[in-house]
Formats: structure tokens, C-alpha cells, sequence
């Protein structure tokens, strides 16, 4: 028996969306795979700043849109952002369920692009526009851990 968690989390601006991710942030661990999707400006970017900023990166956070991944190292632990947008569900030669395993946390933008690569355990999280500045964040984990992260933070 499965049983699926969702959680549902309105923002009302950039900087409550920020927080959000600062929150899971505070509780991370090593390989954590957080797959952000929702419509363009939406605020997938704006979370993994959250992310960057908690972890203590000092570097402008800003989409990959055209490099596909972007790599922080000099936070508390690497942070590896990804936009799979432009790759069109094609995966192939670009490595990243490498970088599932390579000891930090993976962003990614767009995930539902590249379901069939996902790992089966990690963390979703839909944006939903509600008005200018609100933001509806569906969350749903996947796996133990990650119910573990939901529980301890939201």
C-alpha cells in the first residue's frame, strides 16, 4: 500500500517563498534531489535562491536556462542547479543522475520534463501563480526521507 502526502503552502510574497526554502534547507542532508516545477515565473528560481542564500552562497542565483546545470561549491554543501527546459525530455550525454550522488543538493527546474531519470526518492514541488505576488506550493514527498524533511519542517 501506498500512501501519497501533499502538502499545500501559500506565499504571498518572494520573500515568504525564500524562507519556505531556507526552512528545508535547515534540515538537509546529503543527495537531496528537490524537483521544482510550475509555469514561467512561477518562482522555481526565486527557491533555490532560498537555497543558495541558506547554505551561504554568495554568487547571483539565476536560472540555467542555457548552460542546462550550474554548480555552487562553496556553500556548506554544493549546490547543483539545474534548468532541463531546452533539453526536451533528451538526457542523453548529459550526465545528471551523476549528480544525484555527488554529496549535495540538486535543484532542478522543470523536472517533469525528465521524469524517467528521476530518482524514485526525492522531493516535489509544484508553483502555482495565484495573483501577482501569491504563490501556492504543492508539495509532495517521496520516500521516507523526505517525509522526514516535510514533518520536521512544514
Amino acid at each position: 500500500m501506498v500512501i501519497e502526502m501533499e502538502y499545500k503552502i501559500i506565499t504571498n510574497s518572494e520573500l515568504e517563498t525564500i524562507e519556505i526554502a531556507q526552512n528545508f534547507e535547515s534540515e538537509k542532508f546529503e543527495n537531496l534531489v528537490i524537483c521544482l516545477n510550475g509555469e514561467l515565473g512561477s518562482g522555481k528560481t526565486v527557491f533555490v535562491k532560498g537555497i543558495a542564500n541558506a547554505l551561504g552562497l554568495e554568487e547571483n542565483i539565476t536560472s540555467p536556462t542555457y548552460t542546462i546545470i550550474k554548480e555552487y561549491l562553496n556553500g556548506e554543501l554544493p549546490l547543483y542547479h539545474m534548468d532541463v527546459y531546452r533539453l526536451d525530455g533528451n538526457t542523453n550525454d548529459i550526465g545528471i543522475e551523476e549528480y544525484f550522488t555527488k554529496g549535495g543538493i540538486v535543484a532542478i527546474e522543470w523536472a517533469d520534463t525528465i521524469k524517467d531519470i528521476l530518482p524514485k526518492e526525492r522531493l516535489d514541488i509544484r508553483f502555482k501563480v495565484l495573483d501577482e505576488n501569491r504563490r501556492m506550493l504543492i508539495i509532495e514527498p517521496h520516500g521516507k526521507k523526505y517525509e522526514e524533511l516535510c514533518e520536521a519542517v512544514l
